[in-house]
């Protein structure tokens, strides 16, 4: 195998200070969420999720962002999936965008909670005809024996669904992740990096701090 430890890249783009950061968080990720945009990021809207079980073992994957609000950022899964039930024991979890072409990450720490039925079906019904059978189709994160399990469940609500209107299925939904801090994360020079992080305060205010990198 070749030299893991011997990886190394020199972070140099830009910096982050306090004085340039915007006062609210959620207006400073905007700001970032167009510049990276306007950088042709990679799909922008990937982000690790983490969770943890009742008992704290933590897993993470992928997911992706559907939608920002004042109160906090919004992604779509099966609620009987393995993050849906950590989710159900332990609403605690963090989002990590990584921006690589911009040196940069946004990490939130919040609470979990799901969206309203009207506004998971408002998305669902927004999703390809393909999409929407998928959601029936996989019993997320279940063991199964083959991938012949998924193709027959696909032809069958294909077969059921056949006129296009194909419901939720109500274990499939949205969660708004509700922040209680966000870090931006700039990469700088011998990994020396700025990080800024907002805080939220008991009377809904922001507290801006720099954390040694």
């Amino acid at each position: 195998m070749a030299d893991i430890a011997g990886i190394r890249k020199e972070y140099q783009l830009q910096s982050l200070t306090e004085k340039e950061v915007e006062p609210d968080p959620f207006s400073q990720f905007n700001k970032w969420w167009e510049e990276a945009i306007k950088s042709v990021v990679p799909e922008i809207n990937a982000m690790t999720l983490a969770t943890a079980s009742a008992a704290a073992v933590p897993s993470a994957r992928t997911v992706l962002l559907k939608g920002v609000t004042e109160d906090g950022f919004i992604f779509f899964t099966n609620y009987n999936s393995q993050k849906g039930k950590e989710l159900a024991q332990n609403p605690n979890a963090c989002l990590v965008f990584y921006w690589a072409p911009l040196e940069r990450q946004v990490i939130i720490d919040g609470v979990a909670e799901k969206i309203s039925d009207i506004d998971s079906d408002v998305y669902f019904n927004s999703r390809p005809l393909e999409s929407r059978i998928g959601a029936w189709s996989s019993p997320q994160s279940t063991v199964i024996s083959s991938r012949d399990i998924i193709e027959d469940n696909v032809a069958q609500f294909s077969k059921q669904f056949a006129d296009g209107n194909i419901p939720r299925p109500l274990h499939w939904g949205g969660y708004l992740v509700k922040p209680k801090k966000i870090e931006f994360w700039q990469g700088r020079p011998n990994r020396l990096h700025d990080r800024i992080q907002y805080t939220l305060q008991k009377d809904g205010s922001w507290k801006i701090e720099r954390l040694a990198p």
